[in-house]
């Protein structure tokens, strides 16, 4: 194993030491690669793919057996970066039992070296029972897009006072529950900035941001957003590069000189076998 290889341990030292974790989706064996060579310390296998790589509205039909499928192409790709596989909806919910059996199949079939599942008070035993068992958990809590319906679309939490669902001192709660719980780490989505920091400073363990501000110890950001592969990006994010038009216009230069004639030229073709004798 690579000696710099980035473990569960280090996020705790990374944290402690003032050091900004980075976090980045992938999906597939190449980006994997791609995205490990960049220095990125964490590919997340998000359910996100639901969206951007099945062409859904939602994460909720993404099954446990298609996460599986996908992180284990990312585990052979990367020698660096830390592999988290997400839970997808409904492989976990059911009792903390699932939960662990689902959690299992993700290291054992898939590669994962740590786990991601979404909600805070009400998951703390099903994180507790998956941590017993020496499965590192992430936690993530604020907006899950695995709530959607109950949210009524991905909507910003946390801006209203309140402990009921999406309130400001409940998002405290739910952090401080995934923390006691033993999660290794949370994502913090779409809230208030000024509260991702609150958490970020009460927490031990790291914080990983996604439209939750610069003050929390690490961010994350979706792929296809960060390499313009997407639709579109949302207000929290940020593209770092064109690829979807540069895709495009290269399938269109490919399009044109094979209707021209212009490709493929001899020099893409092989020469014809020597004749005997």
């Amino acid at each position: 194993m690579d000696r710099n290889k980035v473990t569960v341990p280090d996020l705790a030292r990374m944290k402690a030491a003032g050091e900004r974790i980075t976090m980045v989706t992938a999906y597939d064996w190449t980006f994997a690669r791609l995205l490990d060579e960049a220095g990125v310390d964490v590919l997340l296998v998000g359910d996100s793919l639901g969206m951007v790589v099945q062409g859904h509205d939602t994460t909720l039909p993404v099954t446990l057996d298609e996460m599986i499928y996908h992180t284990r192409m990312v585990a052979r790709g990367r020698r660096r970066a830390l592999v988290v596989g997400d839970l997808p909806f409904g492989s976990y919910q059911a009792s903390p039992q699932q939960g662990v059996e689902s959690a299992v199949r993700l290291v054992k079939e898939g590669g994962a070296e740590c786990v991601k599942l979404e909600g805070g008070v009400a998951m703390t035993r099903t994180i507790e029972a998956i941590a017993a068992i020496d499965v590192p958990v992430m936690g993530h809590v604020g907006l899950t897009p695995q709530s959607v319906h109950r949210m009524g679309g991905h909507r910003v939490q946390g801006r209203r006072r309140g402990h009921g669902p999406g309130g400001r001192e409940r998002l405290v709660e739910d952090a401080k529950a995934v923390e006691a719980a033993g999660a290794c780490a949370v994502v913090l989505e779409a809230m208030p900035l000024d509260l991702a920091a609150e958490i970020t400073a009460m927490l031990a363990i790291p914080t990983i941001g996604i439209g939750a501000g610069a003050h929390c110890d690490g961010q994350v950001l979706v792929s296809h957003d960060l390499l313009g592969l997407s639709a579109w990006v949302p207000r929290f994010g940020k593209r770092y590069a064109d690829l979807g038009s540069e895709v495009t216009r290269a399938a269109r230069t490919f399009v044109a000189e094979v209707r021209a004639g212009t490709f493929p030229t001899e020099a893409h073709a092989y020469r014809p076998a020597a004749s005997a004798g």
